[in-house]
């Protein structure tokens, strides 16, 4: 997506800002990033290097196959990440490094017990409170604590331990940091050691105590299991009661009748139900008065009951036969022939003879059902008498049973802790810990810190942005005039001319007139003093440059050449006012224009004390009438220069009044007839209102700000206060300003201040 001219504007503002910022605040930058990094060098040369180990251990569950043969007396639970944090506890637990400091014998190490700087002053601490009677403020636990060996060499250990997980795996990495890297591995290595060895001590103390309780258990077992089998064989004692294969002899003997009865019923049911079907057929076989095709049907359904009778196959097969011959010979020869008559009457004789042997099948069907009956009734008979007897016995049996279910559970109960006890014996014969080192702890070759290539880079970068940031401070806190936008932009008027910092006195190139004092009572202005016969004495400068730029300005406001007055003021005193308006009046003058230059500062009279010292009569005098103007003011024999002063007197109070008053107006109305420039140093506008009251001298004024110094605050709340000043303001002068340093804080201008383009035209700095 292009960018449009906006955007790129708006980036490169952003860019000459941030530029800008860097190279006004590159010394502060500088600083600070220097003695960041000296700092960080300095902290890499006096900590001593720290050395640290790593020894790996695994949490792991899985049984030799050994102990995978046997059951162990409390089950194992899966591993989950709440027991790897507690094993991590444990790891870094006091109890372990107690265990370390007794094995490695390390309260015999200085590192570990006593010869500290903070062992020192609390045993001087202890010793000065006990001295006064104080030592109640410290915990006797404490004091106690502290002067046991193992203890202190415990805490130092402790502080020096970090045992991390590593990832979501079961191993967990024991770190241990010391100064020496033999020192290190050996105590991580020792601790992986002590934890597996607790590890073991912890289980075989378990199992041991569970072997304890266990025997007493299969003791009280044993004896209750034996004195419930003896309740039940003296109950069955009692009760008569007989036992075969695990059941009672009356519970099988009715049983078997049950079993006896149900096949006597089902004997019973068949025999009924063939008897029936029989005496069925025979009650709708009439051989006598029905029809052929009703004989056949009650035929046909004896038949297919009896199907297995042999007598009653054949003559049913006979009769089928002679039924097919009967109906072709009567399509043959018709039904009236003898032959078919005669089939006819064999048909009849064989079905006489299969309702005979239906007749003798019913009467045998009828003796089978009266046989299965009669053994029925006998049977339930039996049985009957069976379950009185058995019901005598129910109450004695449901104790009984009651009084086995005892013992029964009694006596699992005893082999199921009697198998746990021998198993228990042979676990804690062979103890082993879930834990297991999988990679010892082997002597670091380098520190691991202080780290130097970080401890740099850190310090480094930390000052550097530090310097950033106190340099992006200091910069938006800066609210100082900088440049001639910032003063368009904060006062609304234009800036009229940049004039630069005198450093040194700049090189002439005319030779001045002779400078010597001036005579006693000549009233003839000191040409010795004062930075602004700098544009007399260096008419090529800058400084003389930018005065050219305020008189042009002024010489533009002018209205058919008629005599201007010019105010010159600031908001706060010291700004350069004094010395822009005298070198306004000395340039204007020095080209041959009749120049006033009048010092209105009655307080702070800086041009009188400058220009005329020895004055003692001035423009009071004038307006007072003791004195005439041309009996006041003084001259400049070089440039022609007219100089009204303002001598200091005791008891000059309302000076506002002086300014305000008809007097003070008719004698600059004199002035505007006798001068062609009228030039006005006015008080500051912050400490007195004179200024205020000038509105009716003063054709327009020029403000003067003291560039990197004026804030923007005063100079607006100044100009808010004094009206008349702002509205006939011409422009603002930014005096003092440090030409090697305004590109800096203007990035669009800068090459617009670039000293080389003046040189080309004879200027100097």
């Amino acid at each position: 997506m292009p960018v449009s001219v906006a955007e790129e504007a708006g980036l490169a503002d952003m860019a000459s800002f941030a530029i800008g910022i860097l190279r006004r605040q590159y010394l502060i930058i500088l600083f600070t990033t220097l003695v960041a990094t000296a700092i960080g060098v300095t902290y890499l040369r006096v900590t001593p290097p720290i050395y640290t180990a790593k020894a790996q251990i695994i949490i792991d569950r899985g049984k030799s196959p050994f102990l995978q043969q046997q059951q162990a007396v409390f089950p194992d639970t899966p591993i989950d990440a709440a027991q790897v944090e507690s094993q991590i506890q444990i790891l870094g637990s006091a109890r372990i490094a107690a265990s370390v400091v007794k094995n490695l014998h390390l309260t015999e190490d200085p590192a570990f017990v006593g010869g500290g700087l903070a062992d020192s002053i609390k045993e001087r601490l202890h010793d000065t409170l006990t001295r006064f009677g104080l030592n109640a403020f410290i915990s006797n636990e404490r004091t106690k604590s502290d002067s046991d060996p193992i203890h202190q060499a415990t805490s130092v250990l402790l502080k020096n331990i970090q045992v991390n997980r590593v990832g979501i795996s079961f191993i967990i990495e024991i770190n241990y940091r010391s100064n020496s890297p033999q020192r290190a591995a050996q105590i991580a290595n020792a601790i992986a050691e002590a934890y597996v060895v607790d590890q073991m001590d912890a289980k075989y103390e378990v199992q041991r105590r569970a072997s304890d309780w266990l025997q007493n258990r299969v003791k009280e077992l044993r004896q209750q299991a034996a004195a419930n089998e003896d309740a039940v064989n003296a109950y069955k004692a009692a009760n008569n009661m007989v036992a075969a294969g695990g059941t009672l002899i009356k519970e099988q003997e009715v049983a078997e009748l049950n079993r006896q009865l149900v096949v006597a019923r089902d004997k019973t049911s068949e025999s009924l139900a063939r008897l029936n079907r029989i005496e069925s057929v025979l009650s709708r076989s009439d051989l006598g008065g029905v029809d052929g095709a009703r004989s056949d049907a009650s035929i046909d359904g004896a038949v297919s009951d009896v199907l297995s009778n042999q007598i009653i196959t054949k003559l049913r097969q006979q009769y089928l036969e002679l039924v097919n011959r009967e109906a072709e010979f009567s399509v043959r020869y018709g039904k009236d022939h003898a032959a078919v008559i005669n089939l006819r009457n064999q048909i009849r004789d064989i079905k006489n003879s299969i309702l005979n042997e239906l007749r003798r099948l019913a009467e045998s069907f009828k003796s089978d059902y009266l046989i299965s009956k009669q053994r029925q009734d006998s049977i339930e008979k039996d049985l009957a008498k069976s379950v009185a007897q058995a019901q005598e016995t129910n109450k004695a049996q449901a104790r009984l049973r009651e009084l086995q279910s005892g013992a029964e559970s009694s006596r699992s109960l005893y082999d199921l802790f009697l198998q746990r006890y021998m198993e228990s014996l042979q676990q804690q014969t062979y103890v082993t810990s879930e834990a297991r080192v999988v990679a010892p702890a082997a002597p670091p070759e380098q520190k691991s810190s202080p780290k130097t290539v970080v401890v740099l880079a850190l310090s480094f970068l930390g000052g550097l942005s530090s310097g950033v940031g106190l340099g992006f401070l200091r910069d938006i806190m800066d609210r100082a005039f900088r440049t001639a936008e910032q003063v368009e932009r904060a006062i609304g008027v234009a800036c009229v001319a940049l004039v630069p910092l005198i450093k040194k006195d700049p090189k002439n190139t005319h030779t001045p007139p002779a400078r010597r004092p001036p005579a006693a009572g000549s009233r003839t202005i000191c040409r010795d003093a004062g930075k602004f016969w700098t544009v007399v004495n260096a008419p090529l400068s800058g400084f003389t440059e930018s005065i050219r730029s305020v008189k042009l300005a002024a010489d533009l406001r002018r209205v058919n050449g008629l005599s201007t007055v010019i105010g010159f003021t600031s908001c706060v005193p010291n700004e350069g006012k004094s010395t822009i308006a005298a070198s306004l009046a000395l340039l204007t003058g020095q080209v041959g224009h009749r120049v006033m230059l009048v010092d209105c500062d009655l307080r702070n009279p800086s041009l009188t004390r400058t220009l005329a010292a020895n004055a003692s009569t001035g423009i009071v005098d004038v307006l007072s009438g003791e004195k005439s103007i041309e009996e006041a003011r003084w001259r400049c024999p070089v440039t022609n220069l007219a100089f009204l002063p303002a001598p200091e007197k005791s008891g000059l109070l309302h000076t506002s009044e002086i300014l305000a008053s008809a007097a003070t107006k008719k004698l600059f109305e004199q002035l505007r007839l006798s001068y062609d420039y009228v030039v006005v140093d006015l008080p500051p506008l912050a400490p007195v209102i004179d200024v205020r009251a000038t509105g009716h001298l003063v054709d327009f004024y020029f403000l003067v700000v003291e560039w990197g110094i004026t804030k923007i605050d005063v100079v607006e709340h100044g100009l808010n206060r004094a009206r008349p000043v702002y509205e006939n303001l011409l422009g603002a002068i930014l005096n003092k300003t440090d030409m090697d340093q305004i590109g800096r804080y203007d990035m669009k201008r800068q090459e617009y201040y670039d000293n080389k383009h003046y040189a080309r035209y004879g200027y100097t700095t």
